[in-house]
């Protein structure tokens, strides 16, 4: 082997080597930062106290209590098998309401309650504002 076919090789590894220590980084970042979407079902199957994650289900019905001196949403989420409460203070999106579809960012608090940080109400592709809906009616 010649001292430039050596040189090619050394730059060709080093260069590997580097693309792999950025792919590794990233995986790494994007391992500790990923969220996953989980059931009530999945959440008590695997209790995840201390760890962020997001829980989705159904508003069950007749659970919705609102504290309003508090800002407190106090509800409970169902996937129709396993229902978990959810605690949430702050201001609720407009199509948060029982029976609808929603997404809770938060932790399983160690009483079981679930402690919402953020809220996210969920909608069929067919929602309408409620304005144009009385409007067409």
């Amino acid at each position: 082997m010649t001292q430039k076919q050596w040189h090619r090789l050394w730059y060709l590894t080093a260069c590997f080597l580097g693309v792999m220590g950025v792919v590794i980084l990233v995986t790494m970042a994007f391992k500790e930062n990923m969220l996953y979407f989980m059931t009530p079902s999945e959440v008590l199957a695997h209790p995840y106290s201390q760890r962020q994650l997001r829980l989705g289900g159904l508003v069950e019905k007749n659970s919705v209590i609102k504290e309003a001196a508090t800002l407190t949403t106090r509800f409970v989420i169902t996937d129709k098998i396993t229902t978990i409460p959810v605690s949430y203070t702050g201001i609720v999106p407009d199509l948060f309401r029982e029976g609808q579809g929603v997404i809770v960012e938060g932790k399983l608090q160690e009483d079981g309650c679930f402690k919402a940080d953020l809220l996210l109400a969920k909608h069929d592709e067919n929602y309408m504002p409620p304005e144009i809906a009385a409007k067409i009616k």
